[in-house]
């Protein structure tokens, strides 16, 4: 770093010091105040300091070296320390800033047109469009005779034959609460459905609480269909009413994943209420575990503790949207939305406290700090975070024979991104990533077919299309 920089630098960090709470306090306001000086308005670098948009980086672009550097300087480079003038949960949302800001700068990847041959490393494939007419589908299922199910947010369950989708919607599903993010959200055929017949649906369940007031939580319950209808319903989970929230709003979760061992799992989201995931007196912001039949489970990790709900299984979640069994290992996988930045890959393990909002890799949507905390004594560590966000949605381990190399791996979809990635995962750990899919649309869903393709659930357009062999 030459002279000039470290002079401008230092003024830079002095007056931002003087000034104190007259500055604005968000991660592009303070590198305006105290970077962009030597590192360029768009980080693109200038003669006082290199870019940090290219892959040259003297220390290393990692999330630890960047905090260290902005905190502590470096002697030999000039570069000043900032440690007396941010706090560390505003030197982590400049770490953010920064590979947003970098994400931003990459040359945008071209979209890939449907029915288009796409090479990844392992397959070739196109996207074969199946499904037209669906509004904002959520999730999709099979019926043993390869009918799908889909529900749509709005509240709807459709039933599709042979790509065709039903003139009319299931009758007699469960009223939802369909304004902000809630409405009807993951549907579940049961196991053992030849023998039993249930169909699993969990959604925002609208309702008034002891004052009158219109709240609504995630709730799951079970039934059967026939004739059209939806019959035979019993309440399988719900909340406490006086844990219930305000209608609407975001974060209800919620993905449904059998174990095979007659045990349902299910994600809450903490339903916008970020110290809610911390409490085990109330349900939102967890991983819950209970019998198929709605029962809690006595093994539970908080079964029997006064006050505490008994289905938890983990918690410190902060809105889990995928929720899938490895079928090498029967280990549970979950990922969940950060806020801006922190988009998690979690191995979910009973009892544990995987940390939001006490450690998380990203930051508020205004820019401003939640935590400089990445990581705390008794709270786990994402296998893996995506920072910049992708908005991280449904995934499964992909079982069908018409990908053979694609055989066990995760496949993780996203909304904001528009992509799909494979992910692999060996010994329960990330060796790698691919993206397959970016561009096509919002990836609320990916599902193995009965047929052995992997399906895919896009909103904007709202269609289920599939991925198929172009070898």
């Amino acid at each position: 770093m030459k002279p000039a920089h470290l002079t401008v630098a230092l003024l830079g960090s002095l007056t931002f010091v003087s000034l104190g709470l007259a500055q604005r306090r968000d991660a592009p306001s303070l590198y305006a105040q105290l970077c962009a000086s030597c590192h360029g308005r768009a980080l693109q670098g200038s003669d006082s300091a290199p870019s940090m948009l290219d892959d040259q980086w003297r220390y290393g672009p990692e999330d630890a070296m960047l905090a260290r550097i902005i905190r502590d300087g470096t002697g030999d480079a000039g570069m000043p320390s900032f440690k007396a003038g941010l706090s560390d949960a505003e030197i982590r949302s400049l770490v953010i800033f920064i590979h947003e800001s970098r994400a931003k700068a990459q040359p945008a990847r071209p979209s890939v047109s449907r029915n288009r041959v796409i090479k990844s490393s392992q397959h070739s494939f196109r996207v074969e469009p199946v499904v037209d007419g669906v509004r904002t589908p959520w999730s999709v299922d099979w019926l043993p005779d390869g009918q799908m199910l889909i529900t749509e947010k709005a509240g709807h369950l459709r039933i599709a034959r042979d790509g065709r989708l039903q003139r009319n919607a299931i009758s007699g599903t469960p009223e939802v609460t369909a304004n902000g993010q809630g409405g009807l959200l993951d549907v579940a055929v049961h196991p053992d459905f030849a023998r039993n017949g249930w169909i699993y649906l969990s959604f925002s369940h609208p309702t008034r609480n002891a004052s009158g007031e219109a709240v609504s939580m995630t709730k799951i319950v079970r039934g059967r269909i026939r004739d059209g209808a939806w019959v035979d319903e019993h309440p399988i989970w719900a909340a406490p009413l006086e844990t219930y929230l305000p209608a609407g709003g975001v974060h209800y979760g919620c993905r449904l994943a059998f174990d095979g061992k007659g045990y349902l799992f299910f994600s809450h989201g903490e339903r916008g209420r970020k110290e809610h995931a911390q409490d085990v007196h109330r349900p939102n912001g967890k991983i819950h575990r209970i019998h198929d039949d709605g029962r809690i489970p006595s093994d539970n990790p908080f079964a029997g503790q006064a006050g505490a709900i008994g289905s938890i299984w983990a918690y410190g979640n902060r809105n889990p949207q995928g929720l899938d069994f490895d079928p090498r290992t029967g280990r549970l996988w979950e990922t969940e939305h950060g806020p801006r930045g922190g988009d998690e890959l979690n191995l979910i393990e009973r009892g544990r406290n995987y940390g939001w909002p006490v450690i998380t890799y990203g930051m508020n949507y205004d820019g401003t700090p939640i935590t400089g905390e990445t990581a705390h004594e008794g709270m786990e560590q994402p296998v893996i975070h995506w920072t910049p966000s992708i908005a991280v949605c449904g995934l499964d381990f992909y079982t069908g024979t018409r990908f053979p190399r694609w055989t066990g791996n995760l496949f993780v979809g996203s909304l904001a991104a528009e992509e799909l990635r494979r992910v692999v995962i060996e010994d329960n750990r990330v060796t790698g990533q691919e993206l397959i899919v970016k561009d096509l649309g919002r990836i609320r869903d990916v599902a193995n077919g009965p047929d052995g393709y992997l399906y895919i659930a896009f909103n904007d357009p709202d269609q289920i299309a599939r991925l198929v062999p172009a070898d």
